[in-house]
C-alpha cells in the first residue's frame, strides 16, 4: 500500500517490519478483497491496472482471477517493497504480472485497461476525486473502476469490551482535524465516485472478526501499532513503555481468549462502477 502523490505521507513507514505487516494484513483481508473484486466483475482474460501495489498482495489476487490469458500491471512508488512484490510473484510462477515503479500521474501507462483497482490507496491522498478522474484515462469505455477502502469509525476492538483494546483504540484513533489518512474514506466512496462524474457505484461492506488462540488478528493489530509507534511517540501520545510492543500481541490474545470473546477489525467498503462511453456530439441538421 502506498499513496499516488509524489509526497510520501504514509504514516506507517517503509520498514521491513511494515512490509511483513502488509503481508499479514493480506492474509486477513485477502478473502474479503477477492470476493469484492470478483463481485465487481474482474474475471478471466482481463487486463487490469493495480494502483499502489505495495508488497503485491492485490496483484496476486488479480493474477489468479484473470488467469494466464489476462494481465496485471502494478504501479508502486516504493522501490524496496517492489523487490518483495516481484519475488512473491516469481515464487508462485505467475508470468502475467508486471510491476512498474513510479507515480501514475507521470508514468507511461496503456490506455486500454479493462479494469483499474486499488486497495487502501485513496485514504492517503489529498484529492481522491482528481485521482479517479486521472485513472479513467487508462480505462477503456465500459471498463471497471473498483476501490476498496477502510472506515475506522469502527476501529479494532473486542467484544465484550476489554481494557487493553479500549486503551489501544485511544492511542491509535486520529484526533478530529488531524493530518494524515482520512479514516472515513470507505464511507465517502459513494460521494467520491459521483464527484468524479462516474455512474452511481455499487457498494460492498465486509469486516474480519475472529477469536480463539490462533486468530491472526492479535498479531496484526500489534504489528500496526509497531509501525505507528514512531509517529505516536513523536506526537507525544504514548511512550514505548506505555505500549510494551514486544508483548502486545500476547496480551491482546490473552484478553480476548480469557473472556471467550472476539476481536473485530476495521470494516472495508468497496465501490465499483463502469466508465461511461464518451458523450455523443450533436450533429447539425
Amino acid at each position: 500500500m502506498s499513496d499516488i502523490d509524489t509526497s510520501d505521507t504514509y504514516a506507517l513507514g517503509r520498514s521491513a517490519a511494515e512490509t511483513q505487516r502488509l503481508i499479514r494484513q493480506a492474509q486477513i483481508y485477502g478473502p474479503l478483497t477477492r470476493r469484492f473484486l470478483a463481485t465487481a466483475g474482474i474475471g478471466v482474460g482481463m487486463k487490469v491496472l493495480d494502483v499502489g501495489s505495495g508488497a503485491g498482495d492485490v496483484a496476486l489476487l488479480l493474477a489468479d482471477l484473470v488467469g494466464p490469458r489476462g494481465a496485471v500491471t502494478g504501479v508502486e512508488m516504493n522501490p524496496t517493497i517492489l523487490d518483495t512484490a516481484r519475488a512473491r510473484v516469481r515464487a508462485v510462477g505467475w508470468t502475467n504480472v508486471t510491476f512498474l515503479e513510479g507515480d501514475v500521474h507521470s508514468i507511461s501507462l496503456d490506455e486500454d485497461f479493462d479494469a483499474v483497482v486499488g486497495r487502501w490507496i485513496l485514504m492517503h491522498l489529498p484529492d481522491p476525486v482528481a485521482v479517479l478522474r486521472q485513472l479513467l484515462r487508462h480505462l477503456q469505455s465500459g471498463g471497471i473502476i473498483a476501490f476498496q477502502e477502510n472506515d475506522f469509525t469502527y476501529p479494532p476492538t473486542s467484544f465484550p469490551p476489554a481494557p487493553l483494546h479500549q486503551q489501544m483504540m485511544q492511542w491509535t484513533a486520529p484526533s478530529p482535524g488531524s493530518s494524515g489518512p482520512d479514516p472515513q474514506t470507505g464511507s465517502k466512496l459513494f460521494q467520491t465516485y459521483l464527484d468524479a462524474e462516474l455512474p452511481t457505484p455499487q457498494l460492498r461492506l465486509d469486516a474480519p472478526i475472529g477469536g480463539g488462540p490462533d486468530w491472526p488478528g492479535y498479531a496484526y493489530v500489534a504489528d500496526t501499532v509497531r509501525s505507528l509507534l514512531p509517529m505516536l511517540q513523536q506526537m507525544g501520545i504514548v511512550t514505548a513503555e506505555d505500549v510494551g510492543i514486544e508483548t502486545l500481541a500476547d496480551r491482546l490474545r490473552e484478553e480476548v481468549v480469557g473472556q471467550r470473546g472476539v476481536q473485530m477489525l476495521p470494516i472495508v467498503i468497496g465501490a465499483w462502477a463502469r466508465k461511461p462511453p464518451p458523450a455523443r456530439s450533436s450533429e447539425p441538421h
